[in-house]
Protein backbone atom coordinates (compact mmCIF):
# COMPACT_ATOMS: atom_id res chain seq x y z
CA UNK A 1 0.00 0.00 0.00
CA UNK A 2 1.20 3.37 -0.44
CA UNK A 3 2.03 5.86 1.85
CA UNK A 4 0.70 8.54 -0.29
CA UNK A 5 -2.54 10.23 0.18
CA UNK A 6 -4.96 8.80 -1.92
CA UNK A 7 -6.56 10.55 -4.64
CA UNK A 8 -9.89 11.26 -4.40
CA UNK A 9 -12.27 10.76 -7.63
CA UNK A 10 -14.13 13.45 -9.27
CA UNK A 11 -17.64 13.89 -8.49
CA UNK A 12 -19.81 15.23 -11.10
CA UNK A 13 -23.45 15.28 -11.59
CA UNK A 14 -24.39 12.03 -13.48
CA UNK A 15 -28.01 12.24 -14.47
CA UNK A 16 -28.05 9.00 -16.12
CA UNK A 17 -25.84 6.15 -16.47
CA UNK A 18 -23.03 5.91 -19.05
CA UNK A 19 -21.42 2.41 -21.00
CA UNK A 20 -18.43 1.73 -18.82
CA UNK A 21 -16.45 2.42 -22.30
CA UNK A 22 -17.80 5.64 -22.04
CA UNK A 23 -15.80 9.42 -21.22
CA UNK A 24 -17.76 11.21 -18.36
CA UNK A 25 -19.72 13.91 -19.79
CA UNK A 26 -18.68 17.41 -19.21
CA UNK A 27 -21.15 19.75 -19.11
CA UNK A 28 -21.17 24.07 -17.61
CA UNK A 29 -22.09 24.78 -13.95
CA UNK A 30 -24.56 26.58 -12.63
CA UNK A 31 -24.59 30.37 -13.47
CA UNK A 32 -22.33 29.96 -16.53
CA UNK A 33 -19.16 28.83 -14.61
CA UNK A 34 -17.08 25.71 -15.91
CA UNK A 35 -17.82 22.50 -14.52
CA UNK A 36 -15.87 20.23 -11.55
CA UNK A 37 -14.29 18.30 -14.62
CA UNK A 38 -13.72 21.40 -16.64
CA UNK A 39 -11.75 22.83 -13.72
CA UNK A 40 -9.84 19.40 -13.40
CA UNK A 41 -9.19 19.38 -17.08
CA UNK A 42 -7.01 23.12 -16.91
CA UNK A 43 -5.61 22.21 -13.63
CA UNK A 44 -4.12 19.14 -15.87
CA UNK A 45 -2.73 20.90 -18.43
CA UNK A 46 -1.02 23.16 -16.30
CA UNK A 47 0.45 20.45 -13.65
CA UNK A 48 3.45 17.92 -14.07
CA UNK A 49 2.91 14.22 -13.93
CA UNK A 50 4.78 12.20 -12.03
CA UNK A 51 4.18 8.26 -13.08
CA UNK A 52 5.33 5.68 -10.27
CA UNK A 53 6.84 2.98 -11.58
CA UNK A 54 5.32 -0.31 -11.24
CA UNK A 55 6.03 -4.32 -12.54
CA UNK A 56 3.77 -6.34 -13.37
CA UNK A 57 2.82 -9.05 -16.33
CA UNK A 58 2.04 -5.67 -18.81
CA UNK A 59 5.22 -3.61 -17.68
CA UNK A 60 7.04 -7.08 -18.84
CA UNK A 61 5.85 -6.65 -22.17
CA UNK A 62 6.41 -2.93 -22.42
CA UNK A 63 9.63 -3.25 -21.59
CA UNK A 64 9.76 -6.14 -24.43
CA UNK A 65 8.46 -3.59 -27.27
CA UNK A 66 11.10 -1.30 -26.09
CA UNK A 67 13.73 -3.61 -27.17
CA UNK A 68 11.93 -5.05 -30.11
CA UNK A 69 10.83 -1.61 -31.85
CA UNK A 70 14.40 -0.10 -30.84
CA UNK A 71 16.49 -3.23 -31.73
CA UNK A 72 14.70 -3.07 -35.36
CA UNK A 73 14.80 1.26 -35.58
CA UNK A 74 18.76 1.11 -34.71
CA UNK A 75 19.92 -1.98 -36.11
CA UNK A 76 18.03 -2.14 -39.84
CA UNK A 77 19.79 0.81 -41.46
CA UNK A 78 23.23 -1.05 -40.74
CA UNK A 79 22.01 -4.24 -42.43
CA UNK A 80 23.78 -5.50 -46.03
CA UNK A 81 21.83 -6.14 -49.06
CA UNK A 82 24.03 -6.92 -52.77
CA UNK A 83 26.46 -4.39 -51.22
CA UNK A 84 24.29 -1.79 -50.42
CA UNK A 85 22.26 -0.30 -47.52
CA UNK A 86 19.39 -3.06 -47.09
CA UNK A 87 16.96 -0.01 -46.60
CA UNK A 88 17.50 3.17 -47.69
CA UNK A 89 15.11 5.70 -49.20
CA UNK A 90 17.42 7.81 -51.43
CA UNK A 91 15.37 11.14 -52.17
CA UNK A 92 18.52 12.15 -53.90
CA UNK A 93 18.72 9.71 -56.60
CA UNK A 94 14.88 9.21 -55.92
CA UNK A 95 15.08 5.23 -55.70
CA UNK A 96 13.74 3.71 -52.20
CA UNK A 97 15.89 0.34 -51.55
CA UNK A 98 14.15 -2.28 -49.67
CA UNK A 99 16.55 -5.71 -49.31
CA UNK A 100 16.25 -7.00 -52.73
CA UNK A 101 13.25 -4.39 -53.92
CA UNK A 102 14.22 -1.01 -56.00
CA UNK A 103 10.97 1.22 -55.91
CA UNK A 104 10.90 4.59 -58.10
CA UNK A 105 8.76 7.35 -58.41
CA UNK A 106 6.55 5.76 -60.95
CA UNK A 107 6.21 3.24 -57.95
CA UNK A 108 3.90 5.81 -55.84
CA UNK A 109 1.18 3.42 -56.18
CA UNK A 110 2.38 1.58 -54.21
CA UNK A 111 2.78 3.98 -51.47
CA UNK A 112 -0.57 4.75 -52.02
CA UNK A 113 -1.89 1.18 -51.37
CA UNK A 114 0.18 0.33 -48.51
CA UNK A 115 -1.15 3.60 -46.63
CA UNK A 116 -4.61 2.43 -47.16
CA UNK A 117 -3.47 -0.59 -45.84
CA UNK A 118 -2.32 1.08 -42.59
CA UNK A 119 -5.67 2.55 -42.36
CA UNK A 120 -7.93 -0.45 -42.76
CA UNK A 121 -5.41 -2.08 -40.07
CA UNK A 122 -5.69 0.69 -37.56
CA UNK A 123 -9.72 0.40 -37.81
CA UNK A 124 -9.49 -3.14 -37.40
CA UNK A 125 -6.71 -3.26 -34.64
CA UNK A 126 -8.69 -0.29 -32.95
CA UNK A 127 -12.41 -2.01 -32.82
CA UNK A 128 -10.89 -5.10 -31.54
CA UNK A 129 -8.55 -3.43 -29.14
CA UNK A 130 -8.95 0.12 -28.55
CA UNK A 131 -5.67 2.05 -28.47
CA UNK A 132 -2.69 -1.01 -27.41
CA UNK A 133 -0.61 0.13 -30.40
CA UNK A 134 -0.05 3.45 -28.52
CA UNK A 135 0.72 1.79 -25.39
CA UNK A 136 3.35 -0.79 -26.46
CA UNK A 137 4.78 0.74 -29.87
CA UNK A 138 3.63 4.05 -30.59
CA UNK A 139 7.43 5.67 -30.61
CA UNK A 140 6.27 8.71 -28.62
CA UNK A 141 5.04 6.21 -25.99
CA UNK A 142 8.24 3.75 -26.50
CA UNK A 143 11.12 6.98 -26.35
CA UNK A 144 8.80 8.47 -23.55
CA UNK A 145 9.35 4.90 -21.73
CA UNK A 146 13.06 5.23 -22.32
CA UNK A 147 13.54 8.56 -20.94
CA UNK A 148 11.54 7.55 -17.97
CA UNK A 149 13.77 4.75 -17.64
CA UNK A 150 16.73 7.28 -17.37
CA UNK A 151 14.84 9.97 -14.60
CA UNK A 152 13.73 6.94 -12.46
CA UNK A 153 17.93 5.73 -12.30
CA UNK A 154 19.31 9.17 -11.80
CA UNK A 155 16.28 11.19 -9.68
CA UNK A 156 14.71 8.20 -8.41
CA UNK A 157 10.96 7.28 -8.35
CA UNK A 158 7.97 9.23 -7.76
CA UNK A 159 7.94 10.82 -4.40
CA UNK A 160 12.03 11.09 -4.66
CA UNK A 161 11.61 13.63 -7.78
CA UNK A 162 8.84 15.50 -6.33
CA UNK A 163 11.07 16.15 -3.22
CA UNK A 164 13.71 17.16 -5.90
CA UNK A 165 11.51 19.49 -7.70
CA UNK A 166 10.16 21.41 -4.65
CA UNK A 167 13.50 21.93 -3.39
CA UNK A 168 15.18 25.12 -4.38
CA UNK A 169 18.12 25.18 -6.53
CA UNK A 170 21.63 23.77 -5.65
CA UNK A 171 24.89 22.09 -6.42
CA UNK A 172 23.12 18.60 -5.62
CA UNK A 173 19.81 19.39 -7.94
CA UNK A 174 22.18 21.25 -10.56
CA UNK A 175 24.50 18.14 -10.90
CA UNK A 176 21.52 15.74 -11.37
CA UNK A 177 19.30 17.42 -13.82
CA UNK A 178 22.51 18.32 -15.95
CA UNK A 179 23.23 13.84 -15.53
CA UNK A 180 19.77 13.16 -16.63
CA UNK A 181 19.31 15.41 -19.57
CA UNK A 182 22.77 15.05 -20.69
CA UNK A 183 21.64 11.37 -21.04
CA UNK A 184 18.64 12.52 -22.38
CA UNK A 185 20.74 14.33 -25.29
CA UNK A 186 23.04 11.71 -25.83
CA UNK A 187 19.90 9.33 -26.73
CA UNK A 188 17.87 11.86 -29.01
CA UNK A 189 21.00 12.49 -30.61
CA UNK A 190 21.62 8.67 -31.53
CA UNK A 191 17.58 8.71 -32.39
CA UNK A 192 18.43 11.76 -34.64
CA UNK A 193 21.59 10.30 -36.46
CA UNK A 194 19.67 7.13 -36.91
CA UNK A 195 16.59 8.58 -38.22
CA UNK A 196 18.82 10.26 -40.88
CA UNK A 197 20.43 7.12 -41.79
CA UNK A 198 17.09 5.43 -43.32
CA UNK A 199 17.79 8.63 -46.23
CA UNK A 200 21.22 8.89 -46.54
CA UNK A 201 23.43 5.81 -46.08
CA UNK A 202 24.63 5.65 -42.85
CA UNK A 203 28.20 3.97 -42.42
CA UNK A 204 28.83 7.35 -44.59
CA UNK A 205 26.83 9.67 -42.39
CA UNK A 206 28.93 7.96 -39.31
CA UNK A 207 32.00 9.13 -40.64
CA UNK A 208 31.09 12.47 -41.90
CA UNK A 209 29.81 13.23 -38.28
CA UNK A 210 33.11 11.99 -36.66
CA UNK A 211 35.17 14.26 -39.08
CA UNK A 212 32.47 16.97 -39.01
CA UNK A 213 31.72 17.27 -43.14
CA UNK A 214 28.42 16.54 -42.74
CA UNK A 215 25.90 18.83 -45.76
CA UNK A 216 24.06 21.50 -44.29
CA UNK A 217 20.44 19.94 -44.67
CA UNK A 218 22.21 16.93 -42.87
CA UNK A 219 22.99 18.64 -39.47
CA UNK A 220 19.98 20.46 -39.82
CA UNK A 221 17.73 17.07 -39.77
CA UNK A 222 19.61 15.66 -37.52
CA UNK A 223 19.65 18.34 -34.66
CA UNK A 224 15.49 18.96 -35.96
CA UNK A 225 15.04 15.49 -35.13
CA UNK A 226 17.12 15.08 -31.97
CA UNK A 227 15.71 18.00 -30.45
CA UNK A 228 12.06 16.79 -31.06
CA UNK A 229 12.90 12.95 -29.55
CA UNK A 230 14.15 15.30 -26.43
CA UNK A 231 11.63 17.89 -25.94
CA UNK A 232 8.68 15.08 -26.87
CA UNK A 233 9.66 12.16 -24.57
CA UNK A 234 11.54 14.60 -21.80
CA UNK A 235 8.94 17.36 -21.32
CA UNK A 236 5.72 17.01 -23.60
CA UNK A 237 5.40 13.18 -22.67
CA UNK A 238 1.77 12.59 -21.91
CA UNK A 239 0.88 16.31 -24.17
CA UNK A 240 1.39 14.75 -27.13
CA UNK A 241 -1.21 12.11 -26.28
CA UNK A 242 -3.59 13.93 -24.53
CA UNK A 243 -3.59 17.38 -26.97
CA UNK A 244 -1.86 16.60 -30.06
CA UNK A 245 -2.18 12.94 -31.10
CA UNK A 246 -5.35 12.88 -33.77
CA UNK A 247 -5.74 9.27 -32.86
CA UNK A 248 -7.07 10.18 -29.59
CA UNK A 249 -9.74 12.07 -30.96
CA UNK A 250 -11.37 10.05 -33.42
CA UNK A 251 -11.01 6.04 -31.71
CA UNK A 252 -14.35 6.53 -30.39
CA UNK A 253 -16.12 6.86 -33.78
CA UNK A 254 -14.37 3.04 -33.75
CA UNK A 255 -14.76 1.62 -30.15
CA UNK A 256 -17.92 0.36 -28.84
CA UNK A 257 -19.39 -1.90 -26.17
CA UNK A 258 -17.76 -5.19 -27.54
CA UNK A 259 -14.08 -3.29 -27.84
CA UNK A 260 -11.22 -4.92 -25.64
CA UNK A 261 -10.04 -2.13 -23.96
CA UNK A 262 -8.78 -1.23 -19.95
CA UNK A 263 -12.00 -1.09 -17.93
CA UNK A 264 -12.94 -0.76 -14.03
CA UNK A 265 -14.80 -3.04 -13.13
CA UNK A 266 -17.48 -0.32 -11.15
CA UNK A 267 -20.27 -2.94 -10.45
CA UNK A 268 -17.50 -5.07 -8.83
CA UNK A 269 -15.52 -2.03 -6.99
CA UNK A 270 -18.16 0.70 -5.58
CA UNK A 271 -18.82 2.33 -3.89
CA UNK A 272 -15.07 2.31 -2.73
CA UNK A 273 -13.17 3.12 0.41
CA UNK A 274 -11.00 2.62 2.28
CA UNK A 275 -10.77 -0.55 5.04
CA UNK A 276 -8.93 -2.60 7.36
CA UNK A 277 -7.58 -6.20 5.90
CA UNK A 278 -9.36 -7.56 9.02
CA UNK A 279 -13.01 -6.73 8.05
CA UNK A 280 -15.35 -8.35 5.64
CA UNK A 281 -15.96 -5.45 3.11
CA UNK A 282 -19.04 -7.04 1.49
CA UNK A 283 -21.13 -7.34 4.69
CA UNK A 284 -20.08 -3.53 5.52
CA UNK A 285 -21.06 -2.59 2.38
CA UNK A 286 -18.16 -1.67 0.61
CA UNK A 287 -16.73 -2.60 -3.25
CA UNK A 288 -13.29 -4.42 -4.28
CA UNK A 289 -11.92 -0.94 -4.86
CA UNK A 290 -10.08 0.39 -2.04
CA UNK A 291 -9.40 3.79 -2.83
CA UNK A 292 -6.03 3.51 -2.77
CA UNK A 293 -5.26 5.76 -6.38
CA UNK A 294 -2.48 3.57 -7.35
CA UNK A 295 -3.69 3.13 -10.71
CA UNK A 296 -3.50 7.41 -11.23
CA UNK A 297 -0.05 7.26 -9.74
CA UNK A 298 1.27 4.86 -12.73
CA UNK A 299 -0.83 6.49 -15.47
CA UNK A 300 1.23 8.17 -17.39
CA UNK A 301 -1.30 10.24 -18.63
CA UNK A 302 -3.09 11.21 -15.36
CA UNK A 303 -6.54 9.94 -15.85
CA UNK A 304 -8.53 8.11 -13.20
CA UNK A 305 -9.46 4.85 -15.19
CA UNK A 306 -12.51 4.66 -12.42
CA UNK A 307 -13.86 7.71 -14.30
CA UNK A 308 -14.49 5.53 -17.29
CA UNK A 309 -11.69 5.35 -20.68
CA UNK A 310 -11.24 8.42 -21.43
CA UNK A 311 -9.50 9.47 -24.61
CA UNK A 312 -6.85 10.16 -22.97
CA UNK A 313 -6.04 6.27 -22.49
CA UNK A 314 -3.27 4.84 -24.05
CA UNK A 315 -4.24 1.11 -22.97
CA UNK A 316 -0.71 0.60 -21.13
CA UNK A 317 -2.12 -1.20 -18.68
CA UNK A 318 -0.52 -0.15 -16.02
CA UNK A 319 -3.38 0.22 -13.98
CA UNK A 320 -4.32 -3.42 -14.55
CA UNK A 321 -0.37 -4.10 -12.43
CA UNK A 322 -0.52 -1.83 -10.10
CA UNK A 323 -4.75 -2.76 -9.08
CA UNK A 324 -3.66 -7.01 -9.10
CA UNK A 325 -1.05 -5.81 -6.66
CA UNK A 326 -3.23 -4.48 -4.47
CA UNK A 327 -5.93 -6.57 -4.69
CA UNK A 328 -2.97 -9.85 -3.85
CA UNK A 329 -2.23 -8.00 -0.63
CA UNK A 330 -6.33 -7.47 0.11
CA UNK A 331 -6.74 -11.56 -0.36
CA UNK A 332 -9.00 -10.15 -3.31
CA UNK A 333 -9.72 -11.53 -6.74
CA UNK A 334 -7.59 -9.91 -9.68
CA UNK A 335 -9.22 -8.31 -12.42
CA UNK A 336 -10.77 -5.18 -11.07
CA UNK A 337 -9.50 -3.83 -13.34
CA UNK A 338 -8.84 -5.09 -16.76
CA UNK A 339 -8.53 -5.58 -20.38
CA UNK A 340 -12.39 -6.44 -21.26
CA UNK A 341 -14.96 -4.93 -22.80
CA UNK A 342 -17.75 -2.34 -21.60
CA UNK A 343 -20.81 -5.09 -22.11
CA UNK A 344 -18.12 -7.91 -20.29
CA UNK A 345 -18.91 -5.37 -17.03
CA UNK A 346 -22.38 -4.57 -17.61
CA UNK A 347 -23.91 -7.71 -18.45
CA UNK A 348 -21.27 -9.62 -16.19
CA UNK A 349 -20.05 -11.81 -19.18
CA UNK A 350 -17.42 -14.36 -18.86
CA UNK A 351 -13.68 -14.14 -21.17
CA UNK A 352 -14.35 -16.21 -23.20
CA UNK A 353 -18.20 -14.64 -23.93
CA UNK A 354 -16.53 -11.39 -24.66
CA UNK A 355 -13.54 -13.02 -27.41
CA UNK A 356 -16.70 -15.04 -29.03
CA UNK A 357 -17.94 -11.32 -29.48
CA UNK A 358 -15.11 -9.60 -31.24
CA UNK A 359 -15.87 -11.45 -34.42
CA UNK A 360 -18.70 -9.10 -34.92
CA UNK A 361 -19.38 -7.73 -38.51
CA UNK A 362 -17.48 -4.77 -37.83
CA UNK A 363 -14.31 -6.65 -37.07
CA UNK A 364 -15.47 -9.11 -39.89
CA UNK A 365 -16.25 -6.18 -42.51
CA UNK A 366 -12.62 -4.72 -41.75
CA UNK A 367 -10.50 -8.20 -42.16
CA UNK A 368 -12.19 -9.08 -45.47
CA UNK A 369 -11.40 -5.26 -46.84
CA UNK A 370 -7.83 -5.74 -45.90
CA UNK A 371 -6.98 -9.24 -46.45
CA UNK A 372 -8.13 -8.77 -50.04
CA UNK A 373 -5.72 -5.14 -50.22
CA UNK A 374 -3.19 -7.48 -48.64
CA UNK A 375 -3.14 -10.14 -51.09
CA UNK A 376 -3.46 -7.61 -54.39
CA UNK A 377 -0.63 -5.47 -52.62
CA UNK A 378 1.71 -9.02 -52.42
CA UNK A 379 0.92 -10.30 -55.90
CA UNK A 380 1.52 -7.12 -57.29
CA UNK A 381 4.98 -6.46 -56.19
CA UNK A 382 6.07 -10.41 -56.78
CA UNK A 383 4.41 -10.14 -59.97
CA UNK A 384 5.44 -6.52 -61.29
CA UNK A 385 8.05 -6.07 -64.29
CA UNK A 386 11.42 -5.21 -63.45
CA UNK A 387 11.58 -3.65 -66.75
CA UNK A 388 10.03 0.01 -67.77
CA UNK A 389 10.00 1.41 -71.04
CA UNK A 390 8.24 5.08 -71.66
CA UNK A 391 8.40 6.19 -75.36
CA UNK A 392 8.21 10.29 -75.57
CA UNK A 393 7.75 11.67 -79.23
CA UNK A 394 9.97 14.10 -80.08
CA UNK A 395 7.71 17.01 -81.54
CA UNK A 396 10.87 18.85 -82.93
CA UNK A 397 11.00 16.25 -85.66
CA UNK A 398 7.36 14.85 -86.33
CA UNK A 399 8.43 12.61 -89.42
CA UNK A 400 11.04 13.21 -92.69
CA UNK A 401 11.75 11.66 -95.24
CA UNK A 402 15.54 11.15 -95.22
CA UNK A 403 18.63 9.45 -97.69
CA UNK A 404 17.91 5.78 -99.29
CA UNK A 405 14.08 6.35 -99.09
CA UNK A 406 13.23 5.90 -95.83
CA UNK A 407 10.77 7.97 -93.74
CA UNK A 408 11.88 8.65 -90.04
CA UNK A 409 10.28 9.38 -87.30
CA UNK A 410 12.41 9.97 -83.66
CA UNK A 411 11.35 9.69 -80.20
CA UNK A 412 13.08 9.33 -76.69
CA UNK A 413 13.01 6.37 -74.69
CA UNK A 414 13.17 6.80 -70.74
CA UNK A 415 14.27 2.97 -70.08
CA UNK A 416 14.25 2.12 -66.06
CA UNK A 417 16.14 -0.89 -64.77
CA UNK A 418 14.58 -1.47 -61.50
CA UNK A 419 16.55 -4.73 -61.42
CA UNK A 420 20.27 -4.62 -59.49
CA UNK A 421 20.91 -7.11 -62.20
CA UNK A 422 22.50 -4.95 -65.46
CA UNK A 423 19.98 -5.59 -68.54
CA UNK A 424 20.93 -5.14 -72.71
CA UNK A 425 18.31 -4.53 -74.33
CA UNK A 426 17.02 -5.33 -77.63
CA UNK A 427 14.76 -3.38 -79.49
CA UNK A 428 12.29 -4.18 -82.90
CA UNK A 429 9.38 -2.10 -84.16
CA UNK A 430 6.07 -3.66 -85.65
CA UNK A 431 2.53 -2.15 -86.85
CA UNK A 432 4.01 -1.62 -90.39
CA UNK A 433 6.13 -3.20 -93.24
CA UNK A 434 9.71 -3.82 -92.97
CA UNK A 435 10.29 -0.77 -90.07
CA UNK A 436 13.77 -0.76 -88.63
CA UNK A 437 15.10 0.51 -85.46
CA UNK A 438 18.35 2.49 -84.13
CA UNK A 439 18.66 3.10 -80.41
CA UNK A 440 21.41 4.60 -78.46
CA UNK A 441 23.98 6.99 -79.97
CA UNK A 442 25.61 4.64 -81.17
CA UNK A 443 22.52 3.77 -83.65
CA UNK A 444 22.50 -0.28 -82.77
CA UNK A 445 19.79 -1.94 -81.85
CA UNK A 446 20.80 -2.59 -78.28
CA UNK A 447 20.59 -0.93 -75.53
CA UNK A 448 22.91 -1.63 -72.16
CA UNK A 449 21.25 -0.36 -68.50
CA UNK A 450 22.76 -0.96 -65.34
CA UNK A 451 20.96 -2.09 -62.46
CA UNK A 452 18.93 -0.29 -60.11
CA UNK A 453 19.24 2.97 -62.63
CA UNK A 454 17.88 4.85 -66.25
CA UNK A 455 18.32 6.22 -69.41
CA UNK A 456 17.58 8.64 -71.49
CA UNK A 457 17.89 7.25 -74.84
CA UNK A 458 16.89 8.48 -78.75
CA UNK A 459 15.54 5.85 -80.69
CA UNK A 460 14.95 6.05 -84.37
CA UNK A 461 12.20 4.41 -86.43
CA UNK A 462 12.78 4.35 -90.15
CA UNK A 463 10.10 2.50 -92.88
CA UNK A 464 9.90 2.75 -96.94
CA UNK A 465 8.70 5.64 -98.32
CA UNK A 466 6.63 3.91 -100.95
CA UNK A 467 5.20 1.65 -98.91
CA UNK A 468 2.92 3.92 -96.34
CA UNK A 469 0.72 6.12 -97.20
CA UNK A 470 0.81 9.56 -95.69
CA UNK A 471 -1.18 9.74 -92.00
CA UNK A 472 -0.86 8.82 -88.69
CA UNK A 473 -0.19 5.37 -87.87
CA UNK A 474 0.15 2.96 -84.96
CA UNK A 475 2.73 0.88 -84.03
CA UNK A 476 4.45 -0.79 -81.72
CA UNK A 477 7.97 -0.66 -79.80
CA UNK A 478 9.12 -3.99 -78.34
CA UNK A 479 11.90 -4.18 -75.70
CA UNK A 480 13.63 -7.79 -74.92
CA UNK A 481 15.80 -7.04 -72.00
CA UNK A 482 18.61 -10.05 -71.08
CA UNK A 483 19.75 -9.86 -67.28
CA UNK A 484 23.20 -10.76 -66.80
CA UNK A 485 21.83 -13.30 -64.07
CA UNK A 486 20.10 -15.27 -67.30
CA UNK A 487 16.30 -14.24 -66.78
CA UNK A 488 14.83 -12.23 -69.76
CA UNK A 489 11.80 -9.50 -69.39
CA UNK A 490 9.75 -8.05 -72.56
CA UNK A 491 7.78 -5.11 -72.73
CA UNK A 492 5.51 -3.66 -75.43
CA UNK A 493 4.76 -0.13 -75.57
CA UNK A 494 2.41 1.20 -78.47
CA UNK A 495 3.18 5.00 -80.25
CA UNK A 496 2.32 6.36 -83.71
CA UNK A 497 3.90 6.77 -86.76
CA UNK A 498 4.07 9.98 -88.53
CA UNK A 499 4.55 9.79 -92.22
CA UNK A 500 4.27 13.36 -93.97
CA UNK A 501 2.31 13.70 -97.37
Amino acid sequence: MSSEPPVQPVSGETAEAVPAWQPPRVSKGRGGGSSPHVEKALKDVRSKIYPRSVSGIFARWRIVMVFVTQLIFYGLPWLQWNGRQAVLFDLGARKFYLFGMVLWPQDVIYLSVLLVISAFGLFLFTAMAGRLFCGYACPQTVYTEIFMWVERHIEGDRMARIRLDEQPWSLRKFRIKATKHIAWILIAWWTGSTFIGYFAPIRELGMGLLTLSLGPWQWFWMIFYAVATWGNAGFLRESVCKYMCPYARFQSVMVDDDTFVVTYDHVRGEPRGGRSRKIDHKEAGMGDCVDCSLCVQVCPTGIDIREGLQYMCIGCGACVDACDQVMDKMGYERGLIRYTSGRAITDRMTQSQVRRRMLRPRVLAYTIILGAIVIAFVVSLATRTTLRVDVIRDRGALGREVAGGMIENVYRLQLINTSESPVTLDFSATGLPQLSVAAGDEGGASVRVEGASNKLVPFVVRAPAGQVSPGLHEIELHAVGHYDEGREATVVERSSFFVPK
